[in-house]
């Protein structure tokens, strides 16, 4: 058979049920075939060219010259129903010829037409070998199964229905080809949930289920060391995808007996996932489940060795198990990079998420993690200076001293983004007096380090009642604000301050708008208090967050950007230090950051086992700190997109961190009672970042990250919710304390 246009080409054709096609806009892949990183496209057979076959309308017998691969236990389809999908099949061999022609693949076109013309002559000559399938068996045979190499989940039509389907045709092949696939089916990014289940209509025996997953397990389990544990990712996707096929083809026996006989086999972050899956023991459970949409339109990547890869290629070659590998082809995206396996650790540190490692391409675009130059600011001299000037008769002059990892810089960093990137507004007098109050207090600010660390100051709400959902603390450490599950806000001041209202309207016509304590004169002292209780929510409040001392864009009502993306609900978000940037934690346990400029997702890390709830940047933006509920504080190097520390100590959920004005210390608190410090600077130094590294994942974290913890502090009873650095790097916590 003649090989099919060597270039790659994916475009999608819309069957509508009755006239002819339209041709939709091309649409990305995932990158099929080894070198690419994609799942391959070829199938234990061997091949990788793509090639398609239709019989008569009448549908009376053939003998396709492609080799088709089908299912020992899979049962011949009557002749009626090859008659009715007849006619479906020779529309969609008319639909990717029309491509063909119009895109000027002459040669693949010619290809097509060769393989359709010799499947309608020896269909009318009525010679067809008694053991071969029929030729509209065999059409449907190649048409039904396809490779998902388009970036939208792989849907085929279920069986019986008139509805129009989407097609994605990808015409790449060799010279070597002797066989392959016609394309994959596509949907779009939101897919309808009747037609996502319909993908996994059943092609092999029920019972052979176990046999074929514990075969699998067999080959893994006796392999190399080094390979076993790259081929022991493949244990929890299989499984997941078996148990939803056997599901939704009604098995319900088989599906039970599969679920008890392998379920306990599966890695414990999983454990939470298998639960929500188990109570999916019926076809009609299946419909509107998030969860289960989430493992069927989200492919679940793999970074596997090419070694490996050719492994486990030749096996199920060998084996023909044809069940598995259409699994692997249509559910999981294996990203194949070069060099030796990764080890066991290696790869434990990064996996655990809903949807599997992120794949090597999230991680390559440019991050400009650099931070902004400062404007230029002039500080007037304090009481003290001008007191020191009089007594000695010399001018004093003070000039706050920055820290080089401290804030933001006032010469341009070479991995800042351009300065009018995203329209930031002018300083307003207000903000500059703030900046200039902030460069006061950092002349005065304590230099943390292993052998200075900070004090710490514990604000504990009480009488609570488990109702605390989120606080925040202002940057000027004057106030504090506690949302609480009864849907109001509360406000305290944490300095001798107290809290004022405006005056009436009546009063305020009264005063000198031209004095300078004019800003005083409006507030009412009769008002006065700590606290003040906001009103307005209607549920828990879950986020509190004070101002910024720069805000842009509030004069719009409508979102400027969408961040899409997270397979679960995003539980904290933060700011990267430059503005141009905005991380999120979700339950789906990845973290992602987003360009504000224009909504991309430019790094997604993984290697959480439980859902985010914290976040930090550091000071000087090049790395990012998280924690979740696994107990783990992992670090991130944001230019390089990669894991460059793990941060052991915690039995709870991780709620807080937050980095020391200079970037010295690392500030953790959990639910287990304690606020813990650790050792930013040297877990920041000899980072491995090698382009090697990079390009594999092969990560070396310190075996021993209890040389970094400088010191943990528990209180009585109180989990720590938020934790803040004062502009002097004083601590503080807060929490409600929850008798036991």
């Amino acid at each position: 058979m003649a090989a099919l246009a060597e270039e790659q080409t994916e475009v999608a054709v819309k069957l509508e049920p009755e006239g002819p096609p339209t041709v939709l806009p091309p649409q990305a892949g995932d990158g099929a075939g080894e070198g690419g990183g994609g799942t391959p496209n070829n199938g234990p057979s061997g091949g990788g060219g793509s090639v398609a076959a239709a019989s008569s309308a009448g549908g009376d017998g053939g003998n396709p010259k492609p080799a088709v691969a089908v299912p020992a236990a899979a049962p011949a389809p009557a002749a009626a129903a090859s008659e009715a999908g007849a006619p479906h099949d020779r529309q969609t061999l008319l639909a990717v010829l029309q491509f063909l022609r119009q895109s000027n693949l002459r040669e693949a076109e010619e290809a097509l037409r060769r393989e359709a013309r010799l499947l309608e002559e020896e269909a009318a000559a009525g010679s067809g070998a008694p053991a071969e399938p029929d030729g509209a068996e065999a059409a449907s045979v190649l048409l039904s199964r396809v490779s998902a190499s388009a970036s939208g989940p792989v849907v085929p039509e279920a069986p019986g229905t008139g509805a129009p389907g989407a097609v994605a045709v990808s015409g790449s092949a060799s010279g070597s080809s002797a066989s392959g696939k016609v394309g994959s089916v596509a949907v779009e990014d939101q897919p309808d949930v009747s037609a996502v289940l319909s993908a996994y209509n059943q092609q092999g025996d029920p019972t052979m289920y176990e046999e074929y997953y514990s075969g699998l397990k067999h080959f893994i389990e006796c392999s190399l060391d080094c390979h076993r544990a790259e081929l022991s990712q493949l244990f929890y996707p299989l499984f997941v995808h078996m148990y939803l096929e056997l599901v939704y083809n009604q098995h319900e026996n088989e599906a039970k007996s599969f679920f008890e006989k392998f379920h306990g086999d599966q890695e414990c972050y999983y454990q939470d996932d298998l639960r929500v899956l188990s109570s999916l023991t019926k076809k009609e459970h299946m419909k509107g489940n998030e969860t289960m949409l989430d493992f069927r339109t989200s492919k679940f990547v793999l970074r596997i060795s090419r070694d490996s890869y050719q492994l486990l290629k030749r096996h199920l070659q060998e084996k023909q198990n044809n069940q598995i590998w259409n699994i692997v082809q249509e559910h999981l995206y294996i990203d194949i990079f070069d060099g030796m396996p990764r080890s066991k650790q290696q790869i434990d540190a990064m996996v655990g998420s809903l949807a599997g490692e992120a794949k090597r391409e999230a991680n390559k675009s440019k991050v400009f993690f650099g931070l902004l130059k400062e404007p230029e600011i002039e500080v007037p001299l304090d009481d003290e200076d001008e007191e020191g000037e009089n007594e000695e008769g010399k001018p004093k002059k003070k000039k706050p001293k920055k820290d080089s990892i401290g804030s933001k810089s006032k010469k341009q960093d070479p991995n800042a983004p351009p300065q009018n990137r995203i329209p930031l507004p002018e300083l307003k007098d207000s903000d500059k007096l703030d900046k200039i109050m902030n460069m006061k207090e950092t002349t005065k600010r304590v230099r943390l380090g292993p052998d200075c660390l900070p004090s710490i100051c514990f604000y504990t709400f009480l009488n609570a009642y488990q109702g605390l959902t989120a606080v925040d603390v202002t940057d000027d450490s004057s106030l504090i604000a506690g949302g609480f599950a009864d849907s109001t806000v509360r406000v305290w001041s944490v300095t001798p301050k107290k809290l004022r209202s405006v005056k009436q309207a009546a009063d305020l016509s009264l005063i000198d708008k031209e004095s300078d304590d004019v800003l005083e004169r409006i507030m009412d002292e009769k008002t006065a208090s700590e606290l003040k209780i906001l009103y307005g929510h209607s549920g828990p409040v879950y986020g509190a967050s004070f101002s910024p001392d720069r805000l842009w864009a509030t004069d719009h009502y409508q979102p400027l950007r969408i961040f899409a993306g997270h397979l679960a609900d995003v539980n904290c978000t933060r700011f990267h230090p430059n503005s141009n940037y905005v991380a999120t934690g979700s339950a789906d346990r990845t973290v992602r950051l987003w360009d504000v400029l224009n909504g991309n997702c430019v790094r997604i890390f993984t290697g959480h086992k439980g859902p985010i709830h914290s976040l930090t940047f550091s000071p000087n933006g090049r790395f990012l700190a998280t924690g979740a509920t696994d107990g783990r504080v992992l670090l991130w190097d944001i230019g390089h997109g990669l894991m460059v520390g793990e941060l052991k100590g915690h039995t709870d959920t991780v709620c807080s961190l937050r980095f020391s004005r200079d970037g010295e210390i690392l500030a953790s608190g959990s639910m287990d009672n304690t606020v813990r410090l650790w050792d930013a600077v040297k877990a920041f130094e000899d980072l491995e970042t090698d382009d090697f590294t990079t390009a594999t994942g092969h990560i070396n974290l310190p075996e021993n990250s209890q040389e970094l913890l400088l010191g943990t502090y528990m209180t009585k009873s109180t989990p720590v919710v938020h934790l803040h650095f004062t502009r002097r790097n004083l601590v503080l916590a807060a929490g409600a304390y929850s008798p036991q």
